[in-house]
């Protein structure tokens, strides 16, 4: 996973006595990455690194937790979580008109009526609207993924069907459970638009209520939280308590007080999962690493390795130039992971073909995707190793949306030493 800490080396003018050794050195990568067939076998010193590879699907206890609140809602205990909405028996979920900019519906669904949608009234819209799908769960600002999992709910659009709109509704405006702390108040919102259609073949925005088959647990924001599939994880708010419909035309959500473009969808990207470590002069490396599938798809992993001093032309801060070579992007597994009984995917998940249990294109987007590299034996020395994605439309990472408030997209430099 993407550490900060690493160096990352300063761009500037390249001297001849620079560029000769790195050349020399990355031109062998590419003669031996170029001649692996991509569905021949792994070399043994690559395969052992494979198999020790992270699971596909994360159990829940494994995701990363990033969640805010003074104290954390999942922190409390049962007791409390039930006096304030929290568990499955007492949710109660709002779906009700914006006051300042209001939406024209027929009924609101409101606590104070007695009309909240509750957990067995969302169990109800289970029984014809459940959908599952694939998605990976990563922050706006970190290069490491929280979790990978399927997530299984009702199409958001069900829920707000319910207070039968007529007009003036723009925008979807939704927070969870903070403590009843407005200063905690932690809020995002989607376009209507997005909400009622699922574009470009996207899987809906659902109200989230399982895991990898399994009831949300309060950590991953249980008993509901809302999932948006091509967004980063600050639109997926957990502990879902209102959901609130306006005819304002604008986003309102928490994040962009932080400068953050709140409606860039996921980037595509690459990093290091087991870096080179104890390398001995002139042993092929074994490389691993994951990728985030992004919404313009990945077509290939790339690595380079430069000795660490060397220095880059300033005119290419992206490292276009470099002479690149192309990582195999490892198949689907054959035990996902997840905790999933047999490592087999549920039936009926969107992105997987409902015979054979197997995904309809590899890889899949807003998901993630294992890589591997055996960069050939190097002379002693200090050295860098980066890696980038390709997308799809032949974008290369950091490109086509560089900046860092749009969602982490840097490319990683992970510093080594052989000898």
């Amino acid at each position: 996973m993407h550490d900060d800490t690493r160096p990352h080396i300063r761009t500037g003018k390249l001297s001849r006595r620079d560029l000769v050794p790195a050349v020399a050195a990355l031109a062998a990568v590419s003669g031996l990455q170029a001649a692996e067939a991509e569905d021949a076998p792994l070399p043994p010193g690559l395969a052992a690194s494979v198999r020790d590879l992270e699971p596909y699907f994360f159990p829940q206890g494994r995701f990363q937790d990033v969640s805010r609140g003074n104290p954390v809602p999942h922190s409390l205990s049962e007791a409390r979580r039930g006096e304030v909405g929290l568990t499955r028996d007492t949710w109660k979920l709002d779906v009700v008109s914006d006051p300042e900019q209001p939406a024209r519906l027929e009924r609101e669904l409101s606590r104070k009526d007695g009309t909240a949608l509750d957990f067995a009234g969302l169990m109800r819209l289970v029984e014809k609207h459940a959908v599952r799908f694939p998605k990976v769960m990563t922050c706006l600002n970190i290069g490491c993924p929280l979790g990978m999992g399927i997530w299984e709910g009702v199409p958001l659009r069900e829920v707000l069907w319910l207070t039968r709109p007529r007009e003036n509704l723009r925008r979807v405006f939704y927070y969870g459970y903070h403590n009843d702390d407005p200063k905690q108040l932690f809020r995002s919102s989607l376009p209507v638009g997005r909400v009622l259609e699922d574009p470009f073949g996207l899987p809906p925005v659902i109200v989230c209520y399982k895991l990898n088959g399994e009831w949300l647990d309060p950590k991953r924001g249980g008993p509901v939280r809302i999932v948006v599939p091509e967004a980063y994880g600050f639109k997926n708010v957990k502990w879902l308590s209102h959901v609130v419909l306006t005819n304002l035309a604008y986003a309102n959500d928490t994040y962009i007080g932080g400068n953050n473009d709140v409606d860039s969808p996921l980037k595509t990207f690459c990093a290091v999962l087991q870096a080179p470590g104890g390398v001995k002069p002139g042993a092929a490396i074994p490389v691993t690493g994951w990728a985030q599938v992004g919404i313009a798809g990945l077509s290939k992993v790339q690595t380079w390795v430069q000795p660490a001093g060397a220095m880059w032309p300033a005119d290419d801060p992206y490292y276009t130039r470099a002479p690149w070579a192309d990582a195999r992007i490892l198949p689907p597994p054959s035990d996902w992971g997840g905790e999933f009984a047999g490592g087999r995917v549920p039936p009926q998940t969107q992105g997987f073909d409902p015979g054979t249990g197997r995904p309809l294109t590899w890889p899949m987007r807003l998901s993630k995707a294992h890589w591997a590299a055996l960069l050939p034996g190097l002379s002693a020395g200090n050295y860098v190793l980066r890696c980038r994605t390709v997308d799809a439309n032949g974008q290369a990472q950091p490109m086509p949306r560089p900046f860092r408030k749009s969602g982490f997209v840097e490319i990683q430099a992970t510093a080594f030493s052989v000898g």
